[in-house]
């Protein structure tokens, strides 16, 4: 019943309404047949005993009878009486006669009523009238049911017309539910469940968008938990390593034990472990407020080869050291517009990579591309290379290539998680990749004449 209800509530209302147009049709048709015939009758039946009604007018009173009786001779098929003023009969047919003496009448009329005489002539009902009344009712009574029979039809296909595309809707929209594909079920109609129909898929479609940016939102959420997660527990690692190594050092001066009765040399080193600490603590504070959003950018134009030179002095002895070259094909007119602390904190981290994870002897290239609306700066390490599984975790926070953290690479693993940051916030393209000659960084700065337009 569930399953059909729409379909029986459309079929019977309809049915109820076109049953109820045709009674209301049939009565007003009956009655109007009803009044027509017995016009039709009326009309026939005076017609017919008009002879009888001249000749009894013309001859005397007491030749009524004679005059009935000769009409009856010439018209056996016609059944009639006379009567006088008192209603007693002065001539009768036969069948007339029974049908005035029984209970169930047939139908009569008055032909003629003189007032003078008071004789009256009263006619029966023509029985091929009666035969013909009835055979129209018969048939009237035919074409209703036919007329019911075809409403029967009519409202079921109109019922079917109506609610198979209502039914449809309501199985795409259950499998929408379910999150199931479903195609435009009518594209094609113009009217308003082809209207529903659209609205409905747009609806879907829409829905399908929203469900996949929820749940990408939710994967993203899970990835920020998870990273954060990792951070907190890499910096903590962190943290701990240079704290214990401190406590150690002091508790051997404090105790006086061996060596570490030279206070000043291990005094010295608590130091350097603190201004190292100090260091990466900054260096963390500085993440959490890149994620926060909190840092400020100021962009102005910038003289990339002085940026690039006065970095590379802070590296200038680690080079030295190890007998590395630096080549920069920068033109001193390249101006790039920027955040210039920002551009040194990310020039400072990725020069520091590439000397401290290029080989002895290795060239170490920095020069720039001129692209449309761009200038693309390269630094290239030569004779180095990344394994593929690394690339894609060079940049998480204290992640480090050399496992075994030697004394060459002593830095927190932070740095290219700042720059990540820092060119992320900043909506600048960049990237690390492995090259025919070595490992390349590259970060692409809008032109001074592209940022002014811009602006």
């Amino acid at each position: 019943m569930r399953k059909y209800g729409i379909f029986l509530k459309i079929f019977s209302y309809t049915i109820i309404a076109m049953l109820f147009l045709v009674l209301i049709t049939a009565g007003l048709f009956f009655n109007q047949f009803s009044t027509l015939y017995k016009s039709v009758e009326r009309r026939s039946i005076y017609e017919s005993y008009q002879p009888l009604v001249n000749k009894v007018k013309d001859g005397q009173f007491e030749t009524i009878s004679q005059t009935a009786q000769d009409f009856y001779q010439k018209n056996r098929s016609f059944e009639f009486m006379i009567t006088d003023k008192n209603g007693e009969t002065l001539f009768s047919t036969p069948k007339a006669e029974e049908q005035s003496l029984s209970t169930q009448r047939d139908f009569f009329f008055v032909v003629d009523k003189d007032e003078t005489t008071g004789y009256s002539i009263i006619a029966l009902t023509r029985p091929t009238l009666t035969k013909f009344y009835h055979e129209m009712i018969l048939r009237a009574l035919l074409i209703f049911l036919f007329i019911v029979s075809l409403c029967l039809v009519i409202g079921y296909l109109f019922t079917r017309q109506l609610v198979d595309p209502i039914k449809s809707l309501a199985k795409d929209t259950k499998n929408m539910a379910d999150l199931q594909e479903v195609q435009p079920r009518f594209p094609e109609r113009k009217d308003e469940l082809g209207d529903l129909s659209r609205d409905v898929h747009l609806m879907y479609r829409k829905l399908k968008k929203t469900i996949a940016h929820q749940q990408d939102e939710i994967l993203r959420e899970q990835e920020i938990e998870a990273n954060q997660r990792y951070f907190f527990s890499a910096a903590s690692h962190e943290l701990k390593t240079p704290i214990a190594a401190t406590s150690i050092l002091l508790e051997g001066m404090l105790a006086n034990i061996g060596d570490y009765k030279n206070h000043p040399k291990y005094l010295r080193e608590c130091l350097d472990l603190m201004d190292k600490q100090s260091e990466l603590v900054s260096e963390i504070l500085e993440i959490v407020k890149l994620n926060e959003g909190k840092v400020l950018f100021t962009f102005e134009k910038v003289k990339l080869r002085e940026i690039i030179e006065a970095t590379l002095l802070s590296y200038q002895s680690q080079i030295t050291a190890a007998n590395q070259r630096i080549e920069v094909t920068i033109p001193a007119d390249i101006v790039v517009f920027c955040d210039q602390n920002s551009l040194k904190k990310i020039l400072s981290n990725v020069l520091a990579n590439a000397v401290q994870n290029s080989p002895e002897e290795a060239l170490i290239r920095i020069w720039t591309e001129e692209q449309s609306g761009s200038c693309r700066l390269n630094i290239l390490n030569t004779k180095s290379a990344i394994a593929p599984e690394t690339l894609t975790k060079i940049f998480a926070p204290f992640y480090k290539v050399d496992k075994a953290r030697t004394d060459k690479n002593t830095r927190s693993g932070l740095g290219l998680t700042i720059v990540q940051k820092l060119l992320q916030e900043m909506k600048l393209s960049f990237s690390l990749e492995n090259t025919s000659e070595g490992v390349r960084f590259y970060v692409d700065f809008p032109k001074e004449e592209a940022s002014k337009n811009n602006s």
